[in-house]
């Protein structure tokens, strides 16, 4: 694994839990819209708009860069419609980064042939 794909990974994984937190404030938001005179749901839906759409982006740049199947990058398009998925996702794709980490700098260093 090269450093850009590295890098692709560390892009979606640092904007998965943001994009889950905004999630669940949305859904509280949401409930107190429907409860109290409180009404922050057009801002949090922007936030959390704004958030989905860069995960997206990103998951698609990392599904192109690590050659994922098909079912892998559905798997992380299903834990961003998750309300909790966010962080999931972050726990599984540091795994991977720090794998690719450690396999760029073998590489660099010249300890695994290419």
């Amino acid at each position: 694994m090269d450093i850009k794909t590295v890098s692709a990974l560390r892009r979606l994984r640092l904007v998965s839990a943001p994009e889950a937190v905004s999630f669940l404030l949305l859904l509280v938001c949401s409930v107190l819209k429907r409860t109290t005179d409180f009404n922050a749901v057009p801002v949090m839906g922007a936030v959390h708009g704004i958030l989905f759409i860069l995960y997206v982006v990103f998951l698609l740049d990392a599904w192109n860069r690590t050659r994922w199947p098909v079912t892998t990058a559905a798997f992380y398009f299903v834990l961003a419609v998750l309300p909790a998925g966010g962080f999931f996702a972050d726990r599984r794709l540091r795994r991977a980064e720090d794998a690719g980490v450690i396999a760029a700098r073998a590489r660099r260093e010249g300890l695994v042939s290419s």
